[in-house]
């Protein structure tokens, strides 16, 4: 009854193994300085400059128990990510060797469609749809894809932190956007009860993007993107690792860009994806209604 029953595709034709997570050590490199209004304007740029991609990639998923350190490490998948702003996004992954689809999955940020040759099935359902699941693999939704693709601007007078940080060979400025909720005071009229939206890192080494966190209003991380090895495509730039990590559905992804074209309109029959004649439908929104007491 996997939501996301690509898990086959990930693990098929090898066994899972154990490692443990550690962090890396090193010295720390130069650093470059920079004010809060720079930053900004860096993160605003980059966030206005990726509108579509069709890439190419490799994908490697993890999940276990978040606070054991311990993960499993599933099989290295290859095949083709398209996606368009705001929320437009189509994933194949395809068998090594072989190249036959695994999966194919597609969502427009409200509803996703999902096919999964091997099962023979073809899943429906609300893309921000949200059920826990003894298997955190099966808590991959397309849009949390999105989501890592397509950034948020930051508007002008959102009260903005600005601080450094650091960690073991690296050094860090971070700045935290937040969010104000408008409640009633115990005297009279009202206050602004301020929360953390999310989080930009900017390595200084060379001050790109190294990282983004997102917060839910309780304040818990809901999605902890980490991007590395940027590149220069036809002259727009993006990170040829992106690993992202969702804690509170306890499974991560790593995706490697292999090719990437940015920019160029991707058709909107791309993003359509009909169920194949006599495949099983499951409509996992209404599974999980059912379910419900």
């Amino acid at each position: 009854m996997a939501l996301l029953a690509v898990v086959a595709g990930f693990s098929a034709g090898c066994a899972a193994n154990e490692k443990t997570a550690t962090r890396p050590a090193g010295t720390p490199v130069p650093v470059q300085t920079a004010t809060k209004q720079q930053l900004i304007a860096a993160y605003n740029e980059q966030a206005g400059a990726i509108h579509a991609i069709n890439a190419s990639i490799s994908m490697k998923l993890t999940a276990g128990t978040a606070y054991s350190g311990v993960f499993k490490q599933y099989h290295e998948v290859n095949g083709f990510l398209l996606a368009q702003d705001p929320a437009s996004i189509r994933v194949i992954g395809q068998a090594p060797i072989v190249g036959t689809n695994i999966f194919d999955m597609v969502s427009d940020g409200e509803t996703f469609h999902i096919f999964i040759p091997s099962k023979n099935k073809f899943l429906v359902g609300p893309a921000n749809l949200k059920r826990e699941s003894a298997k955190p693999i099966e808590n991959l939704r397309p849009q949390h894809l999105t989501e890592a693709i397509f950034w948020t601007p930051i508007p002008v007078d959102t009260p903005v932190l600005f601080e450094a940080d650091e960690e073991p060979g690296a050094r860090y400025y971070v700045l935290t956007v937040l969010r104000g909720t408008v409640g009633e005071s115990a005297s009279s009229g009202s206050s602004a009860d301020w929360q953390i939206a999310r989080k930009t890192w900017f390595d200084r080494a060379d001050l790109s993007i190294a990282r983004l966190q997102v917060y839910d209003p309780t304040g818990d991380v809901t999605a902890d993107v980490r991007y590395t090895r940027w590149d220069n495509f036809g002259g727009t730039r993006f990170a040829r690792q992106i690993t992202l990590t969702r804690p509170s559905e306890d499974y991560g992804l790593s995706i490697g860009i292999n090719k990437l074209t940015a920019n160029q309109p991707v058709p909107a029959d791309r993003f359509v994806l009909q169920q194949p004649p006599g495949t099983e439908l499951v409509d996992v929104g209404a599974e999980a209604k059912e379910r419900q007491p």
